[in-house]
């Protein structure tokens, strides 16, 4: 018998995330995309022109600029808080709720080993469901 909580149409996306502003989703090479404009909305927000704001603040990946880790493994605008929090990149908005949960369960498992605010007493049907209207919202 299993102990997870079912599926339910009333579980909401902070029944099963609520973020604790801890910065594991943060650290790591993570591959955070930047579209042009993410670069140019953080470029304007950190008051730099969007050339300087690749050379400096992106590492390159596949050809596209993603956003860079600093020395201490976090992303460069890790510092006990997102520092671009306002204009994050759409993945760092969606996260946890992301693409990837929905071809393989096993990754909101993964997740929730790194993160301390994603639940996994909830059944896999439920989590599906979940990230599935939520990522609608994109």
């Amino acid at each position: 018998m299993s102990s997870k909580i079912p599926s339910s149409p009333s579980i909401k996306p902070q029944d099963i995330f609520k973020c604790k502003k801890c910065g594991d989703c943060c650290i790591g090479y993570g591959g955070t995309y930047v579209t042009e404009e993410n670069i140019k909305t953080i470029a304007d927000y950190i008051g730099i022109d969007s050339k300087r704001f690749i050379n400096e603040k992106c590492q390159m990946s596949g050809g596209r600029p993603v956003l860079a880790q600093g020395e201490n493994g976090y992303c460069v605008f890790w510092d006990n808080a997102c520092m671009i929090y306002p204009v994050r990149p759409l993945m760092c908005i969606k996260w946890p709720f992301i693409e990837s949960v929905l071809r393989d369960i096993d990754n909101w498992n993964i997740m929730a080993g790194l993160c301390p605010g994603i639940r996994v007493d909830i059944s896999d049907s439920a989590i599906i469901e979940c990230v599935r209207q939520e990522l609608k919202r994109y």
